[in-house]
């Protein structure tokens, strides 16, 4: 399989598969706020779709969607002195009361009126339009006040790039949510965007390019972004206005800059779909001959392979930090962590207690963890002791384990909120 092949097959994998369930439902709340604000049954006047999934850089599984409701300028008067909140419960009962939505979960969250699906969230702002196109929304955090945002210069700006360097930037954006969501990044769409857009604006490697050089052009991003100083916030494309950064990207950045070397001295390699499978996960493409040989090697092999996929289970979804650590224990005494012997080069040696635990985490509760040890190698094989289930954890957001033989080991910890995977972090454990 060609380079250009495998990336063309990434981003078709990449595609959002219930675009018409979406639609329906987009179309189910416009129609219920235009029966009460208008006494119209339009299904698309008055709505915009805004987020990653109006500036069309979503990818499949996407868990939140956004969309603004635009309120009639007569409305203004009704709702200007400190009544966001009453607001915001209006819409909520609209959608209860004639959007077919009664039996639907709906909440108001600060800003929006969220409507939970059941794959997916609809977050709808209602706004009021202004002279220059953009909105003024209501916010009920710290007393209330009605801020400005200006979605269709972000839209904007996404698509004129997006034409100037050959189509290139969306499914670049698109990549990298894989990536974040393999590798557990706390950002945000837009933030993603942002870079995204950043990069390509910074160069003109690409103006002409294609699939054949989407493993330069990933490559050149990740050394991008592993180079960016630190900071509080971007400014989004269009707009300008303030795009949070929640969490230092750059390690993991530079991380997937030096797979992605491997990635591309692998080209002519049999193993090369597996190490790009590294930095995006499962949505990559295997190689053709690699499917045959697991059919051959699954008939011939002695040993199960009983790994488990979180993706099969949940839609992946990144929005928060996690990260776990693993305390080191031998006959009762605690002798270092793991994170610690990783930073200086130290193997484990077997015979040794583990203990895996949440260390930061900043998923608002309720939410559910589950865990994964996976034993990788020759010597896992042979045992039979592949393992790679995924177990929910019991409650004290840790796992108990031991090193038992030589060989790579990962341990992999997921949040999952609404049914969701929100945030999950890996750890690789050598022992020699």
């Amino acid at each position: 399989m060609s380079i250009s092949d495998m990336f063309k097959q990434f981003i078709g994998n990449l595609e959002i598969d219930n675009k018409r369930q979406i639609a329906d439902q987009y179309g189910k709340i416009t129609k219920a706020l235009n029966l009460k604000y208008r006494n119209s049954e339009s299904e698309t006047a008055n709505t915009l779709q805004v987020g990653s999934y109006g500036r069309y850089t979503a990818i499949k599984n996407i868990s939140d969607l956004d969309m603004i409701y635009m309120l009639p300028s007569n409305q203004w008067e009704k709702f200007k002195d400190d009544k966001q909140s009453a607001l915001l419960q209006e819409i909520k009962n609209t959608l209860k009361d004639i959007g077919h939505f009664s039996r639907t979960e709906i909440w108001g969250d600060g800003q929006v009126v969220v409507i939970s699906f059941t794959s997916h969230d609809i977050e709808v702002l209602p706004a009021f339009e202004q002279s220059d196109g953009s909105f003024k929304y209501p916010d009920t955090n710290n007393g209330g006040s009605w801020p400005i945002t200006k979605p269709r210069l972000e839209i904007k700006a996404v698509s004129d790039m997006d034409k100037a360097k050959n189509g290139n930037l969306r499914p670049l954006c698109k990549m990298i949510r894989a990536w974040k969501n393999k590798h557990g990044v706390a950002m945000s769409g837009m933030l993603i965007d942002t870079l995204a857009y950043n990069f390509l604006n910074s160069t003109t490697e690409y103006d002409d390019k294609s699939y054949t050089y989407y493993d330069w052009m990933v490559r050149d991003f990740f050394l991008y972004a592993s180079s960016q100083p630190n900071q509080d916030y971007y400014l989004a494309p269009g707009s300008r206005q303030h795009v949070k950064v929640k969490k230092k990207f750059q390690k993991k950045a530079k991380k997937a800059y030096d797979l992605s070397l491997e990635a591309i001295a692998a080209e002519n390699l049999q193993s090369v779909n597996t190490k790009w499978k590294k930095i995006f996960g499962r949505p990559f493409p295997s190689s053709v001959s690699t499917v045959a040989q697991d059919s051959v090697t699954k008939a011939a092999q002695s040993w199960k392979n009983t790994e488990e996929f979180i993706e099969d289970k949940y839609p992946v979804d990144i929005r928060y930090n996690l990260e776990i650590d693993c305390e080191i224990t031998q006959n009762g005494f605690r002798e270092n962590t793991l994170a610690n012997m990783l930073l200086r080069g130290i193997r484990l040696s077997p015979n040794k207690q583990l203990v895996f635990k949440v260390e930061k985490i900043d998923v608002a509760e309720p939410y559910e963890v589950f865990w994964k040890v996976l034993n990788v190698g020759e010597m896992a094989r042979q045992r039979d002791q592949i393992r790679g289930q995924i177990i929910r954890d019991m409650g004290k957001q840790q796992k108990d384990e031991s090193t038992l033989f030589r060989g790579e080991h990962i341990v992999e910890c997921y949040v999952v909120k609404n049914d969701v995977v929100v945030a999950r972090d890996t750890i690789e454990v050598p022992i020699q």
